[in-house]
């Protein structure tokens, strides 16, 4: 296994539930959807320090929503979109929904 954190291999949605609830958690999964590639850890746009965004990055892996591996020294994060689609059909389709109806709304606002 070497440097890759373990992932589950099967899904709760209580605990995926549990681990959206968080807008930090949801940025970081809408930012990897928006992306459709692996982002390092330092990549993100997140209002948080270092050792908070770890957590927030700890409990998506935890929950499966990202899998993590390294390249050279960056902890790389992907979506793991194809499984949660086949696992909750149209839950990840409504999250990043609602967070694009969200940024419009913001948009509208200024």
């Amino acid at each position: 296994m070497g440097r890759t954190p373990a992932h589950p291999d099967h899904f709760d949605l209580q605990r995926v539930l549990e681990a959206l609830v968080d807008p930090v958690r949801r940025s970081i999964v809408n930012q990897l959807d928006a992306s459709g590639q692996d982002i390092a850890c330092g990549g993100f746009d997140l209002p948080v320090s270092k050792s908070t965004a770890t957590h927030h990055f700890n409990v998506l892996r935890e929950a499966g929503l990202i899998r993590q591996h390294y390249v050279g020294t960056s902890r790389m994060n992907s979506l793991r979109r194809a499984e949660m689609d086949e696992a909750f059909p149209g839950l990840l389709d409504a999250l990043t929904r609602a967070a694009d109806r969200a940024q419009v709304v913001v948009a509208l606002d200024a």
